[in-house]
């Protein structure tokens, strides 16, 4: 495959540098021109208990890129999209498309920019991290899922499966990618909710005291997906079914456990989340992945309070008012006009 990766750190660096060690025809570009000229003058490094290797890609800022590809994975944060979009459109050929390989729906907004005909979704789960120029840590190995966002199988989300497989043999194609980031939308909140704190994923979605909170994020999210006739799918120990409210006693909290388990497996403890607000100092992804629901669910007439308080805490944080703490966490119990219990049952949601 001949590609162009458009935001090589944590996820595009990682993808990128599996692609190119196995000889693919790999092209980086990325906005931290640090990073770029580390990767000219070094390789890019992977490091972590999964595996370590240094290759070679040619590497570019975006304004010293030249040239058109078939295929373009677009791995930037998600609220950088629309402007990502719009500086990589010229380099996607007649016949190209741009694969998304990012948290959230991002793909509403490049096929604004593209044509929904030259957007191609996908859902990778993998945990990685971005430590120095040059230098990206592969903590976890995660699913990894492309699919057309109209459904269909073709022949490029196939070939570009052939490819991934060259970073993890259990690549899949799905008719119902958009399932798979809804998934993944219920389980990013969870996410969001433990960044609150300074605890590990794995310990904060292990805390029974908290567990209500997630079932009842993960109950909102799924509502809205469903009220846009989406039905979100399984993965990595997250099951959507078991947060709906009639799912069986005891199945949220067995999906909880699962995903402890998924967490404590990766050397990748804590959340880019949590990153972005304890080590980088910088803006999180809230708006581009949890606001996003919130705008999506008013126009279902769905209510999202626990979600909308989360978006709320999550900028507090950013903004230096609310440390990161259990007692930041602890203010999710209360979203306006909204009581929620204080157990672990699979009861726990909202009232």
């Amino acid at each position: 495959m001949r590609a162009l990766i458009w935001g090589a750190g944590a996820i595009g660096g990682t993808l990128g540098a599996y692609l190119a060690r196995a000889g693919h025809d790999i092209t980086l570009v990325d906005v931290v021109e640090e990073h770029v000229r580390a990767i000219d003058r070094s390789g890019l490094r992977i490091t972590g208990p999964i595996d370590e290797f240094t290759t070679r890609a040619p590497a570019f800022t975006p304004e010293t890129l030249d040239g058109q590809w078939d295929r373009v994975i677009l791995a930037t944060k998600a609220h950088h999209t629309e402007a990502a979009a719009e500086a990589l459109r010229p380099h996607v050929s007649d016949n190209g498309c741009v694969v998304s390989a990012q948290n959230g729906l991002n793909e509403i907004a490049i096929a604004r920019v593209v044509g929904a005909q030259r957007t191609v979704g996908s859902f990778v789960n993998f945990g990685a991290d971005y430590l120095e120029p040059g230098v990206i840590h592969y903590g976890g190995r995660g699913a990894v899922v492309i699919g057309e966002i109209d459904g269909r199988v073709t022949g490029r989300v196939e070939s570009i499966r052939d490819a991934w497989r060259d970073f993890d043999e259990r690549a899949i194609v799905t008719p119902n990618i958009w399932g798979f980031l809804w998934g993944k939308e219920a389980y990013g909140a969870m996410l969001f909710a433990t960044a609150l704190t300074n605890e590990s994923i794995a310990d904060a979605l292990a805390n029974p005291a908290h567990r209500g909170l997630y079932i009842g994020l993960a109950r909102e999210i799924n509502a809205v997906a469903r009220a846009r006739g989406v039905t979100p799918e399984a993965f990595d120990g997250f099951d959507p079914s078991a947060y709906e409210p009639d799912a069986p006693d005891g199945a949220a909290e067995r999906s909880l456990d699962a995903l402890v388990a998924h967490n404590r497996r990766s050397a990748k403890t804590h959340s880019g989340i949590w990153r972005d607000l304890a080590v980088r100092k910088r803006p999180t992804e809230v708006d581009a992945q949890l606001g996003i629901v919130v705008t999506l669910a008013r126009k279902v007439d769905v209510r999202t309070p626990l979600t909308e308080r989360l978006v709320q805490l999550v900028h507090d944080v950013e903004h230096g008012v609310r440390p990161q703490s259990l007692d930041t966490l602890e203010q999710l119990f209360e979203p306006k006009g909204v009581r929620l219990r204080r157990d672990h049952s699979n009861a726990a949601a909202l009232e």
